[in-house]
């Protein structure tokens, strides 16, 4: 395995050593977008030698990313439409997305890995929507290149010692503490040194420093905040092991968002994600992630279905009284009626978000297709579980 110092290799890097090159009409755009005295006009003679950029671009622009309701149908157009300071920013992420390979080489899944990385921006984006803290547009890049230091060290680091670590960006605690002590340095820190060489803005570059979701301050920058909680979030379409609870937990925790709102930013991330991933280069199949998130969703009723059954009548804080228990005597009828009530209040919370996610889901798909089956499915469990909670709720409030 190769060795180097950390601060040099860092160092290095910052000068560009050991990086992939971008393309020289995007370093020539970056520098053009940049300056004022550049027009439309020169922009667009020169985004028209590269007709795969141009492509995109147009495609972009025309995209829901950028809700409009006329189509760009000129170079010219769609430059207007996104503006100088996002076609800079956007024209980088295409370029960054072009330099690495697609497929999968040894322990690195390309195709997962740009797959999660544009989940996390779309969600940076909308959460920035949402609450209105940062700019969405660059909270959309941030996402975008927030492990992109992970692409960086598999290159200079051999297969194997990457292999004998593990790829897995979740935890990415984990991640980042094993790349430490192998190497001297995590991919963050290569993020942020490569990020900065190509320069990126500044906000963008400083939120690589920032991932500890239990470790926040108030200093923390509004972007870099955003871009975590988006990266928890992605692993609702991106990580098997992830809960669907968790989600609407953080939202409301870190940015005061409710169930409606939450639901919304999911709901508008799967919308736009296949159109998206067109602009670059990427293939992702929405009905697919949709399926994913309702197993999540599958598994957190199956648990609360479990804690509503009937069949059980102890009162162990790990079993579930039944109705039948509330008519033996005041004492032990009172102590299972508290219980029950302290049950239907731990359920409640987590059932409703799920059915109001079922609910708005289920109105934006194609009632025959696979996905659209399977969310009506959890959408009627979520339904026969309420009346469930609601009727022990009641018969609790009777005998208590």
């Amino acid at each position: 395995m190769k060795r180097y110092h950390p601060a040099n290799l860092l160092a290095n890097l910052e000068s560009g050593y050991s990086l992939p090159s971008l393309s020289i009409i995007t370093m020539k755009l970056i520098e053009m977008a940049s300056d004022e005295m550049t027009s439309v006009d020169d922009l667009a003679h020169l985004i028209e030698r590269d007709p795969s950029l141009t492509v995109r671009l147009l495609r972009l622009a025309n995209s829901a990313f950028f809700r409009s309701g006329h189509p760009a149908t000129t170079l010219k157009q769609a430059i207007l439409r996104i503006g100088f300071d996002r076609l800079r920013i956007m024209g980088l992420s295409l370029s960054l997305r072009d330099t690495f390979p697609m497929g999968r080489i040894g322990a690195m899944d390309y195709e997962k890995f740009w797959r999660t990385s544009l989940y996390q921006a779309l969600l940076a984006k909308a959460l920035a929507q949402s609450n209105d803290s940062c700019n969405p547009e660059e909270a959309f890049v941030c996402g975008l290149t927030l492990e992109i230091g992970l692409l960086i060290l598999f290159d200079l680091f051999p297969r194997d010692e990457c292999e004998h670590g593990g790829l897995d960006l979740y935890p990415l605690e984990s991640l980042l503490s094993r790349e430490k002590e192998r190497y001297g340095v995590d991919h963050r820190q290569i993020g942020e040194a490569a990020l900065r060489y190509w320069k990126f803005p500044e906000s963008i570059v400083s939120c690589q420093r920032f991932h500890t979701m239990g470790a926040r301050e108030e200093t923390t920058p509004a972007l870099a905040m955003v871009c975590d909680v988006a990266r928890e979030f992605s692993a609702l379409m991106c990580q098997k092991g992830a809960e669907l609870h968790a989600v609407f937990h953080i939202g409301e925790a870190l940015f005061g968002l409710d169930h409606e709102d939450i639901n919304d930013i999911l709901i508008t991330t799967l919308d736009q994600v296949e159109d998206i991933a067109g602009s670059l280069k990427l293939e992702v199949n929405r009905e697919r992630d949709i399926i994913e998130v309702m197993e999540k969703a599958n598994r957190a009723l199956s648990r609360h279905s479990e804690r509503l059954s009937m069949g059980r009548d102890s009162v162990s804080p790990s079993r579930l009284p039944s109705f039948h228990s509330l008519n033996e005597g005041n004492e032990k009828g009172t102590v299972v009626a508290s219980t029950l009530q302290a049950v239907a209040h731990e359920i409640r919370n987590p059932l409703t978000a799920l059915g109001g996610f079922a609910r708005r889901l289920a109105s934006t798909l194609d009632p025959h297709t696979e996905g659209g089956k399977y969310v009506r499915v959890i959408l009627e469990e979520t339904e026969r579980l309420e009346r469930a909670l609601d009727e022990m709720t009641r018969n609790a409030a009777f005998k208590g």
